[in-house]
């Protein structure tokens, strides 16, 4: 041992009761945010509530989205220290400008702390809305259909807020692509 440098199993100790606390400022941050919606009641009706959702940004700015409603919501949830989730991310870029002009939407929920994110985001941009969300993220994710909880977990919404596919597990481009397809040949015609 080191003189005046604590034991190294003291540090692990307070490096997890800093992040445990760092979680629980985050968790409360977030509900903060959300002033205004009902988080139980997006948990109990998420398919009817998706569109009532609002989430901080990493720039601070407010991302509701009430924006997306009549067009097709892809939701990705996600973390910086989750392997696949960072491997699927070019796919969902790619789909996010390609299927963009066709009216979808693509939205990364970080189930992270906001300086990781920040981080990540510096080194990989990307072309689609990212919002911090932090492990209340696992708690949406499982109300959307995720029951183990893992990541990474991807939603399809259409216009109406109605999910139409679920993916648990790191996507491709061309599986988004197929989505995007069935989800379209699905729509009803109007007269």
């Amino acid at each position: 041992m080191t003189p005046g440098r604590p034991p190294r199993r003291a540090t692990l100790l307070l490096a997890a009761a800093g992040a445990a606390a760092a979680a629980a400022g985050l968790a409360v941050g977030w509900r903060r945010q959300r002033a205004g919606t009902d988080p139980e009641a997006a948990i109990q009706a998420p398919a009817a509530a998706v569109h009532e959702l609002r989430f901080l940004k990493p720039d601070g700015q407010e991302l509701t989205l009430a924006r997306f409603r009549g067009k097709p919501l892809l939701l990705n949830f996600w973390a910086t220290w989750c392997p696949p989730c960072l491997r699927e991310m070019p796919a969902l870029d790619r789909f996010a400008r390609e299927f963009g002009p066709r009216g979808w939407q693509v939205v990364g929920l970080a189930a992270d702390q906001e300086k990781p994110v920040r981080e990540f985001l510096s080194r990989n941009p990307v072309s689609y809305s990212i919002a911090l969300v932090g492990f209340e993220a696992i708690a949406l994710s499982r109300s959307l259909g995720n029951e183990t909880g893992a990541l990474p977990f991807t939603v399809a919404f259409d216009g109406a807020g109605k999910p139409m596919r679920r993916h648990l597990g790191e996507t491709t481009f061309d599986a988004l692509a197929g989505w995007a397809a069935e989800m379209a040949r699905a729509r009803p015609t109007t007269p």
